[in-house]
């Protein structure tokens, strides 16, 4: 830390109890009071030094030589600053370091000990030092730190706004270039390790620092002086990533609660040796609503694990709706990064659920908000070629949000009190493209279905018609097929969906098998046909062979395939009086309709969109074993 010794005297002042007494020998005849201490000095060494001093000594003094006492209770830095001053008048020996130069230049300033009462006066004195203390960054931390106690004078004087400044400068300078200290970040060494190389210790080797070298030191100053030197850095231009990830560490050294929610892993970001007492709720808050403010806007610097704690801390402390609100914001523009985990917010209000679940329908609608601006503000037509090239699809955010609530629909659905239409709203804010395959909402619907028995069966259908049958796995198709919790008419889409993918599979596996045959031998040397009507390949051909055969097997595992299926089918129709009556009960189509005559008009199917032809594809499917048989 940077000093200054001025004076050349011996120490002349001694204290008894509340008192400073000067021993030059002479009887003091001015006694100067600041809060409970007092000053015994003598008026001439303060006349010569302080404009101040020498017009309330002029004015205050009878002419016959009396002593007489002042109160200097505004005095800038009290009665520890005046201390110095007074020994500085005399020409004791002072020292001016960065923790007392602040203070001191302020009191200098308040006393007008300017050079017209004495060459090298005071305020010259700490205004050159105070130059010399902004040119390295520690003390220049501590010098700001320093202008809380004397604030008014500080930003008069400018002070204030001269260290945040320079801090701002070297942050977004890189100290290595400098050399300049940092504290804190001192490792030590162990013996071993220190070697010397022509004489000189390596342990004075300059170690190397990444970005978030000034992080902790920033982190001890007050919330408004915090607060302006982040603006300034922002203004010179620095990364917001940055600048949030030091917002970030501010805001875990002063808000318990942050930490309190975290893991044990995040409980390391906090400085174990710091003992930082507890702020109040009411502190708290305010400092949050702050720290809110402070985060940058871009989407992505801050992480979405960290803004959903900030949320949670919100409604623990009771912020501001328009804090809530700005947190939700943020959140749901950057919805795809967030974790389920993190989603599973406590429920602070008076709601009956375990966790908020309108809290994450007011994210979600805002995710769907920013991505229809996005869409509208893009023209569909335009595809960038980065994009192309790397294969990237503009539907992966929204995908990977259709994840994330489907899995956050199976987390909270065995909730007794998370009702339907809530369990709907939020699953129909996604689309249906979002969803490449149905197989999350299945589940989470499926979990919802065994938390609610007591729903009715038409809820239930109601509540099925948010997933797509077609969209099923053949894992998810085959857990549904014998789901007894799933409406009968879900169960039959299902089935007819999964046989009418098989004949799909079937007829492309055939069209491959006669590509096959056609394009066999490119040379012409077509096989020879024997006798027993098979053909006999030539060597060019045996490659082709192989595929022939691979192919059969499949298809023959298909026809095992929907026989099994069909199997299952006709177990629900024995349950049945009769297919008829079956499918009638069901809303589908009689099979006289598919050959009704001309003027006769087929019934209107229940069932999904354009399925009609497909129904009646599936009832001409036959299938016996060894055999694929088409009506």
């Amino acid at each position: 830390m940077a000093f200054l010794r001025l004076g050349s005297k011996s120490e002349a002042f001694h204290r008894e109890g509340h008192s400073w007494i000067c021993t030059s020998g002479l009887p003091s005849d001015v006694s100067i009071n600041i809060g409970e201490m007092s000053f015994h000095l003598h008026k001439f060494p303060l006349l010569s030094r302080s404009g101040l001093l020498s017009k309330l000594i002029e004015e205050s003094s009878s002419g016959d030589g009396s002593s007489f006492s002042l109160r200097l209770n505004d005095i800038p830095g009290g009665a520890k600053a005046f201390e110095l001053i007074s020994k500085f008048c005399y020409g004791v020996k002072i020292e001016l370091t960065a923790l007392n130069v602040v203070s001191i230049r302020c009191a200098a300033e308040y006393l007008q000990m300017t050079d017209d009462y004495g060459d090298g006066n005071l305020v010259m004195q700490t205004e050159s030092f105070l130059n010399e203390v902004l040119g390295n960054w520690a003390d220049s931390i501590r010098a700001l730190e320093t202008c809380e106690e004397v604030l008014p004078y500080a930003e008069e004087l400018h002070i204030v706004s001269r260290c945040i400044d320079s801090l701002a400068m070297k942050a977004c300078a890189d100290p290595s270039l400098f050399n300049w200290p940092l504290p804190g970040r001192v490792t030590k060494r162990s013996p071993e390790n220190i070697g010397l190389w022509n004489g000189i210790s390596t342990a004075t080797k300059t170690q190397p620092t990444g970005e978030d070298w000034w992080y902790e030191d920033v982190s001890f100053l007050s919330l408004p002086l915090y607060k302006r030197l982040i603006l300034a850095i922002e203004s010179r231009g620095m990364r917001p990533e940055n600048i949030a990830a030091s917002v970030v560490h501010y805001a875990r050294r002063y808000l318990p609660l942050m930490n309190r929610q975290s893991s044990f892993n995040d409980a390391n970001h906090v400085n174990p040796g710091t003992n930082i007492s507890n702020p109040s709720e009411a502190d708290q808050r305010a400092l949050l609503e702050e720290i809110v403010g402070l985060l940058p806007n871009k989407k992505g610097v801050t992480s979405s694990k960290f803004l959903i704690k900030l949320l949670r801390t919100a409604m623990v402390l009771h912020a501001s709706p328009s804090c809530k609100e700005n947190l939700e914001k943020r959140v749901g523009a950057q919805l795809d990064q967030a974790l389920l985990v993190d989603l599973l917010i406590p429920n602070m209000g008076y709601s009956e659920t375990l966790y908020d679940i309108d809290c994450v329908q007011r994210i979600l609608d805002h995710f769907m908000l920013v991505e229809q601006a996005a869409a509208i503000t893009t023209p569909p037509c335009i595809v960038e070629e980065a994009q192309l090239m790397n294969g990237s699809d503009s539907l992966t955010p929204m995908t990977m949000v259709a994840t994330l609530m489907d899995g956050f629909l199976a987390e909270v659905a065995p909730d007794v009190n998370f009702k339907l239409p809530k369990f709907e709203a939020l699953a129909a804010t996604i689309p249906d493209y979002a969803r490449p395959l149905d197989d999350g909402l299945y589940h989470a619907i499926d979990v919802y279905l065994k938390a609610h028995p007591w729903i009715t069966d038409l809820e239930r259908e109601q509540l099925c018609r948010l997933m797509n049958c077609q969209k099923l796995s053949l894992e998810a198709s085959t857990h549904a097929a014998q789901n007894e919790r799933l409406p009968l008419r879900v169960i039959v889409q299902v089935l007819f969906f999964e046989q009418l993918r098989l004949r799909t599979s079937i007829s492309s596996w055939f069209f491959v098998s006669d590509n096959l045959e056609n394009s066999q031998n490119p040379d012409g040397n077509i096989g020879l046909l024997k006798n027993d009507g098979s053909y006999t390949m030539n060597s060019a051909q045996d490659c082709a062979t192989g595929g022939q055969d691979d192919v059969k097997h499949r298809v023959s595992e298909l026809e095992k395939e929907c026989l099994s299926m069909k199997e299952e089918l006709q177990k629900l129709v024995k349950t049945k009086r009769s297919w008829r009556n079956f499918t009638r009960r069901l809303g589908f189509n009689k099979k006289s309709h598919s050959c009704c005559p001309k003027g006769s008009k087929p019934t209107n199917l229940r069932a999904p969109p354009s399925s009609m032809n497909r129904q009646q594809n599936y009832e001409n499917i036959e299938v016996v074993p060894g055999s694929l048989k088409v009506n």
